[in-house]
């Protein structure tokens, strides 16, 4: 009887394991770049797994969610203590021309393309870099070592974030209350 129990208790731990692994959401390929530049000279000498019209639209894409996403802030000040010196710009000098000169955000500082294998292209998200060096999304919830090279992220990492246009913007007070723009965001490295 006691083997018996023993063999049923090891196929419910079996089971539940397999159960849990396939509970997993899969991870996609995916490369961080600082510019276009970059992207396309990696696919044409193939360093990446994309081509060069793959780098193009995923880099506009990034350029879209920038313009959409961005985290705004009410003062340079306060932007430039949650991005860093000199990486903020005005809405107006940001977006070209468009937006209020009175609102700044960040400067993208690179972007992430992932191949989005049901897509059927890839999928792109824009990096800012935090005061700590370290780049983040537009949303702050995940934190990168850099903004180059490869990794393998959540598809989800990939959903577009919620639009921060007509917003208020962020002011010192809301932002020292979230504990700062991407504070809570999960740390990843992204090597080669």
């Amino acid at each position: 009887m006691r083997k018996r129990s023993h063999r049923v208790a090891l196929c419910i731990v079996g089971a539940a394991a397999f159960t849990l692994a396939g509970c997993r959401e899969e991870q996609v390929d995916a490369q961080a770049f600082p510019d276009l530049d970059s992207c396309r000279a990696a696919a044409q000498t193939g360093g990446t797994d994309f081509s060069t019209a793959d780098c193009d639209a995923a880099f506009a894409e990034a350029q879209q969610i920038h313009l959409e996403s961005a985290p705004r802030y009410d003062s340079l000040e306060v932007c430039e203590e949650q991005h860093g010196e000199g990486a903020c710009g005005s809405e107006q000098q940001v977006a070209g021309g468009g937006g209020m000169g009175s609102i700044f955000m960040p400067l993208l500082a690179g972007y992430l393309i992932g191949n989005m294998l049901g897509r059927g292209m890839p999928a792109a998200q824009p990096l800012y870099r935090g005061s700590d060096g370290r780049f983040t999304n537009a949303t702050g919830t995940t934190a990168y070592s850099g903004n180059t090279g490869r990794t393998q992220l959540s598809p989800s990492q990939f959903n577009r974030p919620p639009t921060t246009v007509g917003k208020p913007p962020m002011t010192k007070t809301t932002v020292t209350s979230r504990g700062g723009f991407g504070n809570s965001a999960t740390g990843r490295s992204i090597g080669t």
